[in-house]
């Protein structure tokens, strides 16, 4: 399984220097696999330490923090050996031991040669951290282009990278990205979607709906294990209602995320506000938040804490927490099949930087993201699921804040290469709507 990741790693890789390597993600998003199997290939060995897998491993930071020290003490309790010029050291669930979260301070300063990386999926969290002594990254689940990558299926994968605009690759293209809106990007279900390709439909469609049921248990557990001063059942309330707060229509759009009924007694955002940011903070959630009038740049300067939507962090998830089945979702007739395109290019948008995301609304209209290119302009993005590509709130958009561009990101095959200013992307290529058209933000 690739990751697109890898190729940042390289760059802090070949550094001459370099300050430690911090790897941000939820739980099960694959960072001690891209860490050991992916990054871990290009040196001549690797030595990890896992302190949730082997608590005892925090003995090796008790006392002296000096890089020498630490590197001695894993060394005797591992009965492993280290080079420090052409070794990685992973130090896996760093979060479970805050003194090696602070040793991070002197691998930087101390050694800044040494190649060593940490991943934790409850960083957010720490009561420490050592600000700009690291080089951090937020792993998410896989992208669709990481999904295609998984497939092996070669001239697909060259159609998507070619951004192939035939109704040939559109089909083909469109139908594996019904396939993603099953799965997801969490990489156990990934890999057991292709692994059973050869299976029947239903086994295939059991064993991911297994997977993603055993990852949503696990995440619950981890509320009342890690939520600390925060009130595990509101984070429980929040988690679980997104879905069903998403699927709330209001005048055939979602205004902002609805409090009502999610915990009892409670209403407001203030009730809300520290399980919302427990969440972000464990990357389970990602936030849009609405803005009306004439938007302005930057974007995040005028945003209103109190009035925010939150998607899911991966479409898999989210769909099999609504108890969307495979069918459904390959037919694309279902109710609730505009959230979950939403909710797929909030991700992807995500995944590439554009974090978090805006979008704008009036009385009568809603366009689902806004986001500023390098220039400072601001790029109004609709999004339409179906083939239906008539889009009024846009056409209320360009008339209040005459927009230089706008992209709909559609389930039709686009428009001609050659458009530049009212431009009609097919859902799948919403990765180019940042790469090509929000420049700046692309791989952050």
């Amino acid at each position: 399984m690739q990751r697109s990741r890898v190729a940042k790693l390289l760059e802090w890789k070949e550094k001459n220097t370099r300050k430690p390597l911090l790897i941000d993600g939820a739980r099960q998003t694959g960072k001690t696999y891209l860490l050991q199997n992916l990054f871990g290939e290009l040196f001549d060995s690797v030595l990890r330490v896992d302190f949730l897998e082997s608590p005892e491993m925090a003995e090796a930071f008790a006392g002296s923090l000096t890089p020498e020290d630490i590197i001695s003490n894993i060394e005797l309790i591992t009965n492993k050996t280290f080079n420090p010029i052409t070794d990685l050291l992973i130090l896996d669930e760093i979060g479970e031991c805050q003194k090696a979260v602070t040793s991070l301070k002197y691998f930087a300063e101390k050694a800044p040669k040494m190649y060593v990386a940490a991943s934790g999926s409850n960083i957010g969290l720490l009561n420490s951290f050592p600000v700009g002594k690291v080089e951090q990254h937020k792993l998410r689940p896989l992208t669709f282009y990481e999904f295609l990558l998984a497939s092996g299926e070669t001239a697909l994968i060259k159609a998507f990278e070619a951004q192939a605009n035939s109704a040939v690759a559109h089909a083909k293209l469109f139908d594996k990205l019904t396939d993603y809106y099953f799965t997801g990007g969490m990489p156990e279900a990934v890999s057991k979607w292709f692994e059973l390709k050869n299976k029947s439909i239903l086994e295939r469609v059991e064993a991911v709906d297994n997977i993603h049921a055993n990852l949503i248990t696990g995440y619950l557990r981890d509320f009342g294990k890690y939520s600390g001063k925060t009130d595990a059942g509101l984070i429980e309330s929040v988690f679980s209602n997104i879905p069903s707060q998403l699927a709330s229509v209001m005048d055939e759009s979602v205004k902002r995320f609805k409090f009502k009924g999610v915990h009892e007694r409670k209403s407001r955002y203030s009730d809300f506000e520290s399980a919302i940011t427990w969440l972000e903070k464990c990357r389970l959630v990602l936030k849009n938040h609405p803005t009306d009038g004439a938007p302005r740049s930057p974007l995040a300067a005028y945003k209103k804490e109190n009035i925010v939507k939150l998607f899911l962090f991966d479409v898999g998830l989210l769909n099999h927490m609504l108890g969307v089945g495979y069918k459904e979702i390959k037919q694309q007739k279902f109710e609730y099949k505009g959230y979950i395109a939403e909710n797929f290019v909030q991700q992807e948008f995500t995944a590439h930087g554009v974090d978090p995301t805006f979008s704008w609304g009036d009385a009568r209209a809603e366009i689902e993201f806004i986001a500023t290119n390098a220039e400072g302009d601001i790029i109004p993005i609709e999004v339409k699921s179906g083939k239906r590509t008539r889009a009024k709130s846009l056409q209320s958009y360009i008339t209040k804040c005459q927009p230089h561009k706008t992209i709909k990101l559609t389930g039709t095959q686009g428009s001609s290469p050659m458009e530049t200013k009212n431009i009609v992307l097919p859902l799948y290529y919403a990765e180019y709507a940042v790469s090509k058209h929000l420049k700046g933000y692309y791989l952050k």
